[in-house]
C-alpha cells in the first residue's frame, strides 16, 4: 500500500448539491486546487472532522474529471447528519484512494455493459460509467437500469435525463416502487423490471444497491440465463 494514502490531506468543500431529500453531492477539491489525489471507478475515500467523526464513502466523480472530487452522501446517521450541515468553503480531511476498482481497462474493456442499481447504490456506478462514457470508444453498448423508492429519491435524475439518456448507445430504464401522480414512467421494483425487459445474456452486469435488491437481482440475472462470471 502507498503510505501517502494512510495521511490525512486537508480537502475543500466547493460545491453542494442536493439531489433527494436524504442524499447531497459534495464537490472536493485539494486546497490549491485540482483532486486531492488520483483513483479509479469503484474506489472509494476516508472523509472525516476530528472530534466530529470519520467514514468511508464512495468517490462518485469519474477519474477522467481532472478538476474535482464529488461523493454523494445519504444522510443516514450522526456524521453524516453533520457532513449535511456543511456549506461551501468548509475544510474536512480526506484520505484515499481504497478499495479495488472495477476492471474498466482490462474485463470490461470492449464489452456490452448493463448497469443495475437502487438507491443510493447509483453512487458508486457513477464514477465507471461516466469513466465508460468519457472513453466511449473502448465500450459496446450500455444500459441503466435505475430504481429507487420514488421519483424524489432518484439520485442524480437531472444528469440521468439530460445526460446519460441522449448519448448514443446508452439506453435508460427507471423504475420507482410505488405510483405517484407526476410520475409517467415504470412503476415496480428493480429485479421484476429486469425481468421484464428480457436484455440478451451477452452483457457484462455491473450491480449496486441494498442487499436484499442485489440478492433478487443476481437471481433474476442467473434465472434469465446470466452466468456469475458475467456480473459484478
Amino acid at each position: 500500500m502507498n503510505p501517502d494514502v494512510l495521511i490525512p490531506q486537508i480537502g475543500i468543500v466547493t460545491d453542494i448539491r442536493t439531489d433527494t431529500p436524504d442524499v447531497k453531492t459534495f464537490r472536493v477539491n485539494a486546497p490549491e486546487g485540482g483532486k486531492c489525489f488520483d483513483h479509479m471507478p469503484g474506489q472509494c475515500a476516508m472523509l472525516s472532522m476530528p472530534g466530529v467523526g470519520e467514514a468511508m464513502f464512495s468517490i462518485t466523480s469519474s477519474p477522467t474529471n481532472r478538476e474535482y472530487m464529488e461523493f454523494s452522501i445519504k444522510r443516514c446517521g450522526g456524521f453524516t447528519e453533520w457532513l449535511h450541515q456543511m456549506e461551501v468553503g468548509q475544510a474536512i480531511t480526506i484520505r484515499g484512494p481504497y478499495g479495488h476498482a472495477f476492471p474498466v481497462d482490462t474485463a470490461l474493456k470492449g464489452k456490452d455493459l448493463l448497469f443495475i442499481a437502487g438507491g443510493i447504490g447509483l453512487a458508486p456506478l457513477r464514477s465507471v460509467i461516466n469513466y465508460v462514457l468519457d472513453k466511449r470508444e473502448n465500450y459496446g453498448s450500455v444500459e441503466i437500469l435505475y430504481g429507487s423508492r420514488s421519483m424524489q429519491d432518484l439520485v442524480g435524475l437531472d444528469e440521468i435525463q439530460n445526460d446519460w439518456s441522449k448519448r448514443d448507445g446508452v439506453d435508460v430504464y427507471l423504475t420507482i416502487d410505488r405510483e405517484q401522480p407526476e410520475w409517467d414512467g415504470h412503476v415496480g421494483f428493480v429485479p421484476s423490471y429486469l425481468k421484464e425487459l428480457e436484455f440478451s445474456t451477452d452483457k457484462t452486469v455491473l450491480v449496486c444497491g441494498p442487499p436484499i435488491m442485489i440478492k433478487f437481482v443476481l437471481a433474476a440475472l442467473q434465472e434469465m440465463g446470466f452466468e456469475k462470471t458475467q456480473v459484478f
